[in-house]
């Protein structure tokens, strides 16, 4: 029962072991879901169900009708990163609207050519179908004369399209939408920055027209721009102009539209202004014939056939395929959580990767490449007041006009111009260069994530840059837990709330008691660090003053520690000061036990009231000839069975025996944040327990959960020594259980914790205990009950 009073309360329960716990509160009998059981509820068909897979195949079902004008013309730049003639990037642009429409989750986004995605095309495109050697391998179906270069890129990138796609929808069929989880923001946001770093890079040769030869291999970035520097002296300078002053526009405009967007209806669509007068003044001027700049050039009206992918394609490109896949899906799945905690609605990632899937299939047979949805397009759709995919299906529509009707207005249309259209749109990736100061002030490890996910995606390129960034992710995960930060706990103003000692002034510590706390799982990488840091926080410590007191008492007390510490390091050679073995000091324990029983059987010991009389002065056994007897036996438990005395290893023994003392008698283990143990661990943690229950100290473990014990249970962790009865449900618990089992009516109190009258809470001890004459202690703000009888159970 627990009793509020004003800011505090009054708690009465008894002491609660976890087997305690379990006979007072019974169980329920829980059936757990077998994997036929949930075989059976997957296989199963009702109304509910069909209706329920029918609205989520089809969201369309669920939206609202907006209106907006989506900005298209980007399409036609991003084909540049593709390595394909420009045509090309309408079809991007048009079918997976179409697909997205009926199956895709998110209401905002907008789905079509992203630059990450075509740049990762292009590099495979680069690598098939080199500008040196336009043919392709020998063993493909397209490896023929007549196609040109043009055409064998974009089979390349059609069938690495369709690929994606089909990798994208098994994924999704599969339900393996939570891949996305091992793809963090910082990853993301670090990838993505390197990604427009390569296409910054990649627009240069188009903005200077400069004939630089793709590289798709690591340390492509630092080729390219090599060769770009090395004939810099070729620049048209036509091209150069041009990139620059559209640039230029762009982004004063985009500052505009940001600035006073409360006060616009709708941005203003600088894209589609720039692209039309830009088109114009390059056909009124004859840009091509009297400055020799590179231009569109023919559009084709109407769509291509589809085509049947190349099987060696495939073949040669599945690994980049997956890498597209995976990158496509997390950057749409991101973009798309964003608009859907903002508004307020589910999204599925499972059918996110069924939309994308079928829409890059799509795309890719009409000879377009692979596509996902960039967060600046995304952003204008939603701030132009875009409410469902309704806005996205207008745009199409105008797509649409421009392949069938209009599409050869944009053959003067300088590519220069697509390029710097492109760079324009790359300032918020770019901007995302200001999340390493921000991540460095909240997470460290975030920070470290990002920067080297920026390098490997700089330096390897996208492709290997993206599995060693997950790789180095992952790395980091284990790295956390492999050395977490364990703690020694103590109670905080004398209450039963128990934190890091090092980070509180008024603390108290049970004497004899050490609580330590691990917080995260216990597993085979990370076992060895446990025992280490257990070992450290055990270390021999004096008894410290626990309050403040005058100064000369704290004088006194002061010289007294050092005379101890300083006895304690010669006469026990330091062993505490490196830390407290508890193997170490029950193997002292065997050969000083070896020692004695030596001496006693040989009349040499005598045992009176007062200690040991032993009637020599030496001994001739030494440490190296008992070390010689198998090591096994001084690991073993401590057996005196045979002995007429008892032996105290805290006293001093005969002939000057050294044994290590130890002050500690009990250890409580704080394992709430331990979520699981693996095999490995669990003998590793058996091994521990009974090394310190060997030499006399009690180990408790506290805050697991039931399933934790079971596990313990299942795979026979107990046994005779470590007993399933250590575990008890918190800290304050087992304070209280080993306060009764030691008799802590004899401890030595401070006159400030004597004078402590005013209490928080009322614990009343179980069983018998609570229903005898008893005694009234106060201890550390609690009332303490105390019993004559109490030694008599446990």
């Amino acid at each position: 029962m627990i009793e509020p009073i004003g800011n505090q309360y009054i708690e009465a329960r008894p002491v609660y072991s976890a087997n305690a716990f379990g006979e007072e509160y019974k169980k329920k009998q829980r059936h757990h879901k077998t994997i036929r059981d949930h075989l059976r509820a997957y296989c199963s068909c009702s109304a509910q169900k069909v209706k329920r897979i029918a609205r989520s195949l089809f969201p369309v079902a669920s939206w609202l009708p907006a209106y907006r004008l989506k900005e298209w013309l980007l399409s036609l730049a991003f084909a540049l990163l593709v390595n394909v003639p420009p045509s090309y990037g309408l079809y991007a642009a048009f079918f997976p609207v179409i697909i997205y429409f009926f199956l895709g989750t998110s209401r905002h986004i907008s789905v079509g050519p992203f630059p990450v995605l075509s740049m990762m095309v292009g590099a495979v495109v680069s690598r098939i179908v080199p500008d040196e050697s336009p043919t392709l391998n020998s063993n493909s179906s397209m490896s023929n004369n007549t196609l040109s270069a043009d055409e064998q890129k974009v089979m390349v990138a059609a069938a690495v399209t369709i690929l994606s796609g089909i990798i994208q929808l098994i994924m999704g069929a599969l339900q393996f939408g939570f891949v996305v989880i091992y793809l963090s923001d910082s990853l993301i946001s670090g990838f993505t920055t390197a990604a427009a770093v390569h296409v910054l890079v990649s627009q240069l040769k188009f903005m200077l027209q400069l004939p630089v030869p793709a590289h798709a291999d690591p340390f492509s970035f630092f080729k390219v721009l090599i060769s770009i520097f090395s004939q810099i002296q070729n620049t048209n300078i036509a091209d150069l102009v041009t990139s620059l002053i559209i640039l230029l526009v762009v982004f004063v405009v985009k500052e505009i539209n940001q600035r006073y967007k409360a006060k616009l209806p709708v941005p203003i669509p600088i894209e589609l202004i720039m692209t039309v007068i830009a088109a114009g003044v390059s056909y009124g001027f004859n840009f091509k014939e009297r400055f020799n700049v590179a231009v569109v050039g023919e559009m084709p009206r109407g769509f291509q056939l589809p085509i049947t992918p190349d099987a060696q394609t495939f073949q040669d490109t599945i690994g980049d395929c997956f890498g597209i896949a995976i990158v496509g899906f997390a950057v749409a799945y991101s973009v798309a959580s964003v608009y859907s905690l903002k508004y307020d609605y589910p999204i599925d990632g499972n059918q996110e990767l069924i939309a994308l899937g079928l829409a890059n299939i799509l795309t890719g047979s009409f000879k377009g490449f692979a596509g996902s949805t960039a967060l600046s397009r995304s952003g204008v759709q939603e701030s132009t007041g875009g409410k469902t995919q309704i806005a996205g299906l207008l745009s199409a529509i105008i797509v649409l006009i421009v392949i069938l009707a209009i599409g050869f207005l944009l053959e003067p249309l300088q590519k220069s111009v697509l390029a710097a259209l492109a760079l324009g749109n790359l300032k918020g990736m770019l901007m995302q260069f200001t999340e390493i100061g921000r991540l460095w002030r909240k997470d460290k490890y975030d920070c470290v994530i990002w920067i080297m996910t920026f390098i490997f995606a700089v330096v390897l390129g996208l492709g290997l840059g993206l599995a060693a960034s997950v790789a180095f992710q992952l790395l980091t995960i284990v790295f956390r837990t492999q050395f977490p930060k364990c703690s020694s706990l103590a109670m905080i103003g004398r209450s039963n709330i128990y934190k890091n000692k090092k980070d509180y002034f008024d603390i108290y510590e049970p004497e004899g008691v050490k609580i330590f706390r691990c917080p995260t799982p216990i597993y085979f990488a990370n076992i060895n660090f446990f025992k280490q840091k257990l070992t450290d926080a055990v270390r021999y410590l004096p008894d410290v003053p626990q309050s403040v007191r005058p100064i000369h008492l704290e004088l006194l007390e002061l010289c007294s520690i050092s005379v101890r510490i300083f006895r304690t390091l010669v006469t026990q050679q330091c062993v505490f000061q490196v830390g407290f073995s508890p193997l170490r000091v029950l193997r002292k324990r065997n050969k000083a036990l070896k020692k004695i029983r030596k001496l006693q059987k040989k009349g040499l010991l005598q045992v009176t009231p007062k200690g040991f009389i032993c009637t020599v002065d030496s001994f001739k056994d030494s440490d190296d000839e008992l070390d010689n007897n198998q090591i096994e036996e001084l690991d073993q438990p401590i057996n005196t069975t045979d002995l007429p005395f008892q032996i105290d290893w805290n006293a001093d023994l005969p002939l000057n025996i050294e044994v290590p003392r130890v002050s500690m008698h009990s250890l409580i283990l704080d394992f709430s944040a331990v979520s699981f143990l693996d095999v490995s661990s669990m003998r590793g943690l058996k091994t521990m327990l009974q090394e310190f229950i060997r030499i006399k100290v009690d180990v408790y473990i506290v805050g697991t959960d039931d399933d934790f014990i079971e596990k313990l249970k299942r795979c026979e962790f107990f046994d005779e020594e470590v007993k399933d009865s250590i575990f008890f449900l918190t800290i304050h618990d087992a304070v209280l259980h080993i306060l009764i089992k030691k008799d802590y009516s004899t401890s030595k109190f401070n006159s400030s914790q004597e004078k402590e009258k005013n209490t928080n809470f009322t614990i009343n001890t179980n069983g018998g205990l609570r229903n005898r004459e008893c005694q009234v202690r106060f201890f550390n703000r609690f009332i303490f009950i105390q019993t004559s009888q109490q030694k008599s159970k446990e």
